[in-house]
């Protein structure tokens, strides 16, 4: 569905490559949690997915066309939600009458479901949201436009606790059939039981390609006693114990990934 393909990118001016002949390949039907420390190309990756950046050497391609060609028919399946954006001074339902025709597939119902669950209405005015509120409305419109592929970055900032909760509700909710997401952040425990997919990114390269489900086969995550710590891979100190990533025996149930714990060990090449 998307395919990167030993891409290259370097901001003008800048001294280095954020990507050197690399390379992804995104399958539909799929929410990926876009893991990395701050600058390693998280936000440029999700650019150059939706065509707003291109690649110097190499493609990126969704549905096997290059996305750095701006077509309708492509850039109609494709939307991104930045860290950070401007919303123009109008109320939602001018916002939506104006942006609707460039997605075919927009669904009001999904629409005023996500608003309902956000506490929002279609009359508020735009420019006079808070930073929070403003994301709400964003992911609403963004999710309602069911494109194929939806790009997430950093959504939870800005929303405050049940706000979170309800973000969560809608992807589970509306993000249905055979569209992607791909949800970039640093704030693991917001979206991690959204996802079946991880990523994390280095510099230039990808550390970790895997489902949770093969993760879950190959790994327990648990706290033990001192005395527990035999076959421990990787371990954090933490108030209900140590927190550990351990093989997974095959008569030992699957446990739910504990994605920071995760992240924190691929990071420093534990497993």
């Amino acid at each position: 569905m998307i395919e990167v393909k030993n891409i290259s990118f370097k901001y003008a001016g800048g001294k280095h490559l954020v990507f050197d002949d690399f390379s992804l390949e995104l399958k539909q039907d799929n929410i990926y949690g876009l893991l990395g420390k701050n600058g390693t190309g998280k936000s440029t990756l999700l650019y150059l997915i939706s065509g707003l950046l291109r690649p110097k050497k190499g493609s990126v391609s969704f549905d096997g066309v290059e996305t750095k060609k701006r077509r309708p028919e492509t850039l109609q399946d494709i939307f991104i939600v930045p860290e950070e954006f401007n919303l123009p001074s109008m109320t939602l339902n001018e916002y939506v009458k104006i942006n609707r025709p460039f997605y075919p597939l927009f669904s009001t119902t999904v629409l005023e479901g996500c608003l309902k669950d956000f506490d929002l209405t279609t009359d508020v005015k735009l420019n006079a949201l808070s930073m929070g509120q403003k994301k709400k409305v964003f992911m609403a419109f963004a999710l309602a436009a069911n494109t194929k592929v939806l790009l997430m970055d950093e959504p939870t900032n800005g929303l405050d606790i049940p706000s979170k909760s309800q973000f969560r509700k809608v992807v589970t909710q509306y993000m249905t059939g055979d569209r992607t997401l791909i949800i970039s952040t640093h704030q693991v425990h917001d979206v991690e039981a959204l996802l079946d997919h991880i990523l994390i990114l280095s510099q230039q390269k990808l550390l970790l390609d895997a489902p949770v489900a093969e993760i879950q086969e190959k790994y327990t995550f648990e706290y033990r006693t001192p005395d527990q710590m035999d076959d421990v891979l990787y371990s954090e100190p933490s108030l209900q114990g140590n927190a550990v990533i351990a093989p997974r025996k095959d008569d030992s149930p699957e446990t739910q990934v504990n994605l920071e714990l995760l992240f924190n060990a691929v990071t420093q090449g534990r497993i």
